[in-house]
């Protein structure tokens, strides 16, 4: 934790803010800086968000602030619209100080009261590290040692210097009353590299019946901040296991627990696929931690060993449920799918692969152009290809017993390259044709026969792009539908 001084946080905090300070100062009210900008303040790191709490009603807030919107009033919030020095708008929330009662649905408070105090705010929110306040109304005073500019009833400080995550108060009301508390406990471990005081981390365990109340949408956002806001996303991912939090949302992940795959890899996979997420780039880690999420479904053993034969086909699927359960956008759950499924690829034709012999008679090991092209469009694009080579990369670089050589990725990417440079056709609107001149010069109807003559002309220009002519798509239909008449 960084040293404590007026000129830290007068460079962390801007202008603006400093500015809606003095703006409910001069009109009588109070105002503190709350929340997560304090503790980023003093962690060393700049925050992206302000709050601010003050004794002055949402009314009030609305009549000092025409520039303002009352996003939470209901709950005392009014978001005010913040112009810096440079001119630039910003959302700075205000708050009037609170108390909550009364929660229902694992979530929401019945009964939300003003208080009157700073200190009463406090005493409602969720962990020390989160309740402490800045007095930015004495900010500009010299006499006044900034250690006395902070309200701290919980000591987090403390905490803070000691990176520990610990429930205010009493840890089984305040987990009780929030179901989400107990996810973003385990979320704020893992990105600050925190640890879960003992009586928080048990008071978590115990409130599984709460959490399960909370929505997925909720939960997937502090899912995906374990993954893309901490250094190793492993250390969140263990503690929701610990706590039960992961069975209640994705149980699947637990079902590689104990599958060990000792031919090829030195962990269990649930081990595996936790280590691969800590490597992988940000827009492969939801792939990389589901990748083999399909081998404890798909175990076999016999006398040559263990295997998980179809384990990309499968996981694919438990992917698209995964996703589609926590409410991933479509096209989220349609890319992680396709990473899924073809993570298993096997691209063998560089000439470093090759034997003497090999090389010597010209053998061909590798792949037709037409193949490249299949894997393009499996993978939905060169973006796809770009994304497939990065989840390859975590995958093997997470197992130490992977022969896995870089050279393998640079061909293939070469290759992909080489191919695309070619005008072709990946997808039916490509061809030089259109459904209607198959209606029109072969009498073919809207429906299957349609559908299945298009896909046939589609894999041809795939293995020869030179076909992919109004004159030749034309030979080529003719000749596919007077084989499938003969043959029916």
């Amino acid at each position: 934790m960084i040293e404590f001084t007026k000129k830290t946080f007068l460079e962390k905090i801007p202008d603006y803010v400093i500015s809606i300070a003095e703006t409910l100062q001069k009109a009588g009210f109070q105002s503190y800086l709350v929340g997560g900008s304090i503790r980023d303040i003093l962690l060393g790191k700049t925050p992206l968000d302000f709050d601010i709490a003050t004794n002055a009603y949402p009314e009030d807030v609305q009549k000092i602030f025409p520039k303002s919107v009352p996003t939470g009033a209901k709950f005392g919030t009014i978001t005010v619209i913040g112009t810096s020095n440079t001119g630039e708008n910003f959302d700075v929330q205000i708050t009037t100080y609170r108390s909550e009662a009364d929660y229902f649905g694992g979530r929401w408070p019945a009964k939300v009261e003003f208080a009157r105090t700073i200190e009463e705010d406090l005493s409602r929110r969720d962990f020390t590290i989160n309740a402490i306040a800045l007095d930015l109304q004495n900010f500009d005073n010299e006499q006044i040692d900034v250690m006395n500019l902070f309200v701290d009833p919980f000591n987090g400080l403390e905490d803070l210097k000691a990176g520990v995550i610990k429930a205010v108060r009493e840890p089984m009301e305040r987990l009780t009353e929030d179901g989400l508390r107990a996810v973003r406990a385990c979320r704020l471990a893992s990105q600050l590299g925190f640890q879960i005081d003992a009586n928080t981390l048990k008071a978590i365990k115990e409130t599984n019946h709460v959490t399960a109340q909370v929505s997925v949408e909720r939960f997937k956002d502090e899912f995906l901040k374990i993954l893309y806001k901490s250094s190793k996303p492993s250390v969140g991912l263990n503690l929701l296991k610990e706590t039960g939090i992961l069975k209640l949302f994705i149980p699947e992940l637990l079902e590689g627990i104990d599958v060990v795959q000792p031919e090829f890899h030195t962990d269990d996979v649930f081990t595996h696929s936790l280590q691969a997420c800590d490597i992988a780039e940000d827009r492969v880690k939801v792939a990389a931690l589901l990748h083999d999420i399909g081998k404890s479904r798909t175990r076999t053993e016999d006398e040559k060993g263990i295997h998980f034969y179809g384990h990309d086909v499968v996981g694919a699927r438990m992917t698209e449920e995964i996703l589609k359960r926590l409410k991933f956008p479509n096209d989220e759950v349609e890319r992680n799918i396709r990473l899924v499924r073809w993570h298993m690829f096997y691209y063998p034709s560089a000439d470093w692969r090759k034997s003497d012999d090999e090389i010597k008679k010209g053998e061909d090991m590798g792949w037709t152009d037409g193949a490249i092209r299949r894997l393009i469009i499996n993978v939905g694009g060169e973006e796809g290809i770009d994304d497939l080579l990065r989840l390859r990369i975590a995958d093997a670089a997470s197992n130490p017993k992977n022969d896995f050589d870089p050279k393998e990725l640079d061909e293939l990417a070469s290759r992909v390259a080489s191919v695309r440079a070619n005008d072709m056709a990946l997808k039916i609107t490509d061809l030089d044709i259109k459904g209607q001149d198959l209606v029109e010069n072969f009498g073919l109807q809207p429906g299957q026969k349609l559908g299945e003559t298009l896909k046939f002309l589609l894999e041809k220009v795939l293995d020869d792009p030179a076909l992919n002519k109004k004159l030749d798509l034309l030979r080529l239909a003719k000749s596919f539908l007077d084989s499938h008449q003969s043959s029916v």
